[in-house]
């Protein structure tokens, strides 16, 4: 996975564009109105590794490119969204090729700033909006289904595959999201391809962002009662007033005001920590005088696999992967003192990487 992309979706005014402009430090217009974002707005963050500053000050401060994740903010759905309500269901298009999901709830109060009902309701909004996601599914599969009946006609093979996308339509019908009926480690293999080419909303992993002022960042009982709320999704609590005030600042000023919040972590890594749990990924390291550099993999990749993220031919050609853990290349202060202690270590294809990895990749081509 060369990069991780997230689709941002919530109700109108639950904080969705201010907290874009945070994450992404980008000025698209955050107003207190529905409908705000009309185009959707795309933003590619770094996503902060600490490892990678004290890697680049071993290799005479190597230029670093950490690993990045897009972010897309489309505008605010409403009820009927599927039905052509609202401006949402015109970008829904836009975050179905996401590997996730991020839903902005509004968890707090505050009368100068407008809601789409009398007053938020986390529950209520929140299933306002997986109806309408659900909705936009079984428009894409009642498109399907007939052309994929024809075709199974005349190549019996994919008769399966129309059970399958009928089994889709059933769930869709009964109201449910998909990852709720659905257990992705369960289905075949052409069971996932027909999921993945559907491109179905409702069965692409959710992260809950609940919205909160600065008190809910320290109310433990109203987070254990919203975590509740979406379990086993993720849920994390992030104050998108706060995440303002941190754009711009260096990284001292970031910690006190985090610190002064009663935070030690941003809204960013939160988040960003959450989607690599959520989508069962991880990071692995390259480094060397002329850059350092951080790689997004899928958990239980082989060495040729992480090595193909580089590049195809790297996997194609793949002879071996010279590797030292992270600590142990710190503490050793550099790559000819950590071969000389012993801690670097040649693997061959069948390797499994691991999340502190450095990696030098031999290959053939």
């Amino acid at each position: 996975m060369s990069s991780l992309q997230i689709g941002i979706v919530g109700l109108p005014n639950v904080g969705k564009s201010t907290l874009f402009n945070a994450l992404t430090d980008n000025n698209v217009l955050a107003a207190n109105y529905p409908f705000a974002t009309i185009e959707p707005n795309t933003g590619i963050v770094p996503i902060p590794d600490e490892r990678l500053a004290k890697l680049s000050a071993l290799y005479g401060n190597a230029p670093i490119k950490p690993a990045v994740v897009t972010f897309v903010d489309i505008a605010g759905l409403v009820a009927g969204a599927s039905q052509g309500e609202g401006l949402g269901n015109q970008f829904l298009g836009h975050i179905r090729t996401t590997n996730a999901i991020v839903q902005v709830v509004r968890a707090f109060t505050d009368p100068n700033v407008q809601h789409v009902t009398a007053s938020p309701q986390p529950k209520h909004d929140i299933d306002i909006i997986n109806t309408e996601l659900v909705l936009a599914d079984l428009q894409s599969v009642d498109k399907q289904l007939p052309k994929l009946e024809k075709l199974a006609k005349a190549d019996p093979a994919l008769k399966l595959s129309l059970t399958f996308v009928e089994q889709l339509k059933r769930i869709l019908d009964s109201g449910k999201a998909l990852t709720q009926e659905l257990s992705l480690d369960a289905l075949t293999p052409e069971e996932k391809i027909v999921l993945h080419d559907l491109q179905l909303l409702s069965a692409k992993p959710t992260i809950y962002v609940f919205n909160v002022d600065e008190a809910g960042l320290s109310d433990t009982a109203k987070q254990t009662g919203l975590k509740q709320l979406v379990a086993p999704s993720q849920a994390i609590f992030v104050c998108a007033t706060l995440e303002s005030e941190l754009r711009g600042l260096d990284v001292a000023d970031r910690v006190e005001l985090l610190a002064s919040y009663g935070q030690s972590v941003s809204g960013l890594e939160q988040l960003t920590r959450a989607a690599y749990k959520t989508l069962g990924l991880q990071s692995y390291l390259t480094a060397g005088p002329k850059e350092v550099r951080a790689w997004t993999i899928a958990k239980g990749s082989t060495a040729p696999e992480a090595a193909g993220v580089i590049h195809t031919d790297f996997e194609r050609g793949f002879i071996a992967a010279e590797v030292v853990d992270y600590a142990d290349l710190i503490v050793a202060g550099s790559l000819a003192a950590a071969r000389a202690a012993g801690k670097v270590r040649t693997e061959g294809k069948s390797y499994v990487m691991q999340p502190d990895d450095v990696v030098e990749f031999r290959f053939n081509v």
